[in-house]
């Protein structure tokens, strides 16, 4: 009953769909004809489904309302992307939360973003009430379009379309690009809430493991065979949860593998400016082609300022706008305009040279801490704020997690990173949010508990 049932709210089965006979379930499940027999007469009995005799059974009513946590494999929500991000957003200032993937509030350009506030409140009318254009702030995307290019990205403002942040971004491409039904490649371990996003789009989601310098391209060929994925969803600067970087060998490899398959490739690069110097970008080789390129400001700018962008081809700029304006019609034109005012501002780039090397500090710092745990980084990474790191043989991240939760500190166990669930003995860590002593005070304790 609550196999059939996980499937109806998933959309798996949908009114109207038969469901499968009694022998053809019993042998799926591993169980007698007459248990599966009484589960279909119990089920018909609550209304869920309806019995057509002669014909079999089938499911009744509308469509059940969309429970992403009945997507896929059952996980204990100690390892769902969605518990995780649950946990950081709902507890309040006195949990400690180390799993999470942003900066504390100290660390963000609070100076510039008062000074575009102020400036903002002194604006006209318009600045104040209207909608923004399709396109969004001629003025921001004529300054992301000289960012980009100093990543070797050439995208003029016209090729940019800014979105609500940069999961509206990722979520107007797959709009865009995807069926249900449709596979899209990710690395696994990947950002976390990739994995829900695509759930919510109802594709199938394929890992391809990380190495240091990338996907591993050998698996990566293997997964174009055998699967025909229509996307591939990727950090190229600093990768997350990992803290890896593209290789220019991996990326000239994936790009050839990718124009052979039709593959397009979405390039999340929201930790750019994060980097001391820029890594190889896919959408710098590619030239737009193949490749989107997504990002937005919620990392170094606000969190409360939700603005992001993407820059593609033109032709595909223009059915995205379309697809904008028929999800959210106009964008917001005061958040644009703020994060303008902040990015332009003359501190703007000596608070970034500050935040990296307060990063690179508590990298080092936070990683002798946690070596001396006896958690280990799975690489050293260049720049960022995250460390992925392999736990004690024997332990699982998950009961950890739950563990230091009752001690109030939230970590991100390895396998809401991962598609193949295979990174239980790994944590990811933001070395940003490492600094309080209780974090590793709870950690040991929660370690020789569970020794």
């Amino acid at each position: 009953m609550a196999e059939v049932e996980a499937r109806i709210a998933a959309r798996a089965y949908l009114p109207g769909t038969r469901l499968p006979s009694v022998r053809a379930q019993a042998q799926a499940m591993q169980v007698s004809v007459s248990t599966v027999v009484e589960a279909y007469e119990r089920l018909a009995a609550e209304g869920a489904i309806a019995s057509r005799p002669g014909s079999g059974f089938y499911v009744a009513g509308p469509a059940a309302p969309l429970a992403l946590t009945q997507l896929g494999p059952r996980l204990d929500r100690a390892v769902d992307p969605l518990w995780v991000s649950r946990q950081s957003l709902d507890t309040d200032a006195t949990v400690l939360k180390p799993g999470c993937g942003w900066l504390p509030p100290d660390w963000l350009y609070e100076a510039g973003l008062r000074r575009a506030l102020r400036a903002l409140a002194r604006a006209d009318a318009l600045a104040l009430t209207e909608y923004a254009t399709p396109l969004g702030h001629p003025g921001l995307r004529q300054v992301l379009s000289r960012r980009l290019a100093g990543n070797g990205i050439e995208a003029p403002p016209g090729q940019i379309m800014l979105t609500e942040s940069g999961t509206q971004a990722i979520d107007l491409v797959c709009r865009f690009l995807l069926s249900p039904g449709d596979t899209v490649l990710v690395d696994d371990p990947c950002y976390f809430n990739f994995h829900a996003l695509l759930k919510a789009h109802r594709v199938q989601a394929v890992g391809v493991p990380c190495t240091p310098n990338g996907p591993d391209v050998e698996r990566f060929g293997a997964a174009l065979q055998a699967h025909a994925p229509r996307l591939y969803i990727t950090n190229s600067g600093i990768h997350n949860p990992t803290g890896a970087t593209l290789s220019p060998v991996t990326a000239h490899r994936l790009l050839k593998l990718a124009d052979g398959a039709g593959l397009v490739i979405v390039e999340d690069d929201i930790f750019a400016d994060f980097e001391p110097s820029p890594a190889p970008r896919l959408a710098a080789f590619d030239g737009l082609a193949r490749v989107i390129h997504i990002g937005s400001f919620s990392k170094t700018v606000s969190a409360a300022l939700r603005c992001g962008y993407i820059a593609a081809r033109g032709d595909w700029i223009e059915s995205l706008v379309d697809l904008k304006i028929a999800t959210t019609f106009g964008g917001g034109r005061l958040a644009a305009d703020a994060v303008l005012m902040a990015l332009t501002d003359s501190g703007y780039r000596k608070h970034l040279e500050a935040v990296r090397l307060r990063l690179a500090q508590a990298r080092v710092k936070t990683a002798a801490r946690l070596e001396a745990l006896g958690i280990t980084p799975w690489l050293v990474p260049q720049a960022g704020m995250f460390l992925w790191c392999r736990l004690p043989q024997g332990l699982d991240a998950a009961d950890l997690a739950r563990a230091c939760l009752k001690e109030g500190v939230v970590l991100a166990p390895g396998n809401a990173f991962s598609q193949s669930l295979s990174a239980g003995d790994f944590l990811r860590f933001n070395v940003a949010q490492c600094a309080d002593e209780r974090v590793f005070e709870v950690l040991a304790h929660a370690l020789r508990s569970l020794r």
